[in-house]
């Protein structure tokens, strides 16, 4: 028996596990060693598509991810999806009022058998699924596009809080977007988040949601930090996220991670 047994901790990817260089450190490395070596689960929870995650590495994740900001959980190690919370093809009128209300407007769509499109895609678009590498399909027009989503991104640039606004006073029916402050938008499904991904994969892998911990820096976070039975937050997140925090640990750059197991080692 390990002291970390029934244990889960799901850490977001940037900002949170890897620091300021794009890399985790040898002390996060060796720290989430010890918590998965002595019976813990560890995974990440990233605002990432299935198919626009490149840092799975069983070396330090041993459960399933949690993607597209918990709509998904992807056990990579199986090759399967464990659950998903996807958009429906009934809410397809939300997306063409968007398009309507915003023409020209790039969206991208992410959708749960791991394919990806775009309708009016631009040269941020086009980075964006670049740096992601992602192979996707142009949309002549939404009646192209399959059911279900998973994940869609308004590129909606400058225009970002000008399109919250409009979102804000819109009924979007059973989708939601997640309030930002960057170039792009992202809406799920209303019954998707971090903060209900991390307990739906605490039940699938029989931790109890009192042992479900999660760190993270971000406004996305705000949902899983509330959720979890200790919600850690990096010095230096987002405002949003500090002011739901249970406890601030050490920034990314400073091995918030490996502070965050420290802190449970002296509770189990």
């Amino acid at each position: 028996m390990g002291k970390f047994d029934g244990v889960l901790l799901a850490s977001d990817y940037d900002g949170t596990l890897y620091d300021s260089r794009g890399i985790i450190t040898k002390e996060v490395k060796s720290a989430i060693r010890y918590f998965t070596d002595n019976g813990g689960y560890f995974t990440v929870s990233t605002g990432r598509s299935k198919q626009g995650f490149h840092a799975y590495s069983s070396d330090y994740i041993n459960a399933p991810v949690l993607v597209a900001n918990g709509a998904m959980a992807y056990d990579f190690a199986a090759d399967r999806t464990v659950f998903t919370d996807g958009v429906f093809e009934k809410d397809r009128p939300v997306f063409e009022r968007i398009v309507s209300r915003f023409p020209g407007m790039c969206v991208e769509f992410y959708t749960d058998d791991f394919r990806s499109y775009a309708l009016c895609p631009d040269d941020r678009t086009r980075a964006h699924f670049a740096n992601q590498q992602i192979v996707w399909t142009e949309l002549r027009d939404l009646s192209e596009l399959p059911f279900p989503v998973i994940k869609i991104m308004i590129g909606a640039g400058e225009r970002t809080f000008e399109v919250q606004d409009w979102l804000k006073g819109t009924d979007l029916g059973d989708v939601r977007f997640i309030p930002c402050t960057g170039s792009f938008i992202e809406l799920h499904s209303a019954a998707a988040g971090k903060g209900s991904g991390l307990l739906r994969l605490a039940d699938a892998l029989g931790v109890p949601r009192e042992h479900a911990y999660a760190v993270g820096d971000g406004s996305n976070d705000v949902d899983m930090i509330q959720a979890a039975a200790l919600g850690f937050v990096p010095a230096g997140g987002d405002p949003l996220a500090l002011a739901v925090a249970d406890c601030v640990v050490r920034s990314n750059d400073e091995g918030a991670v490996a502070h965050v197991i420290e802190l449970l080692d002296g509770m189990f």
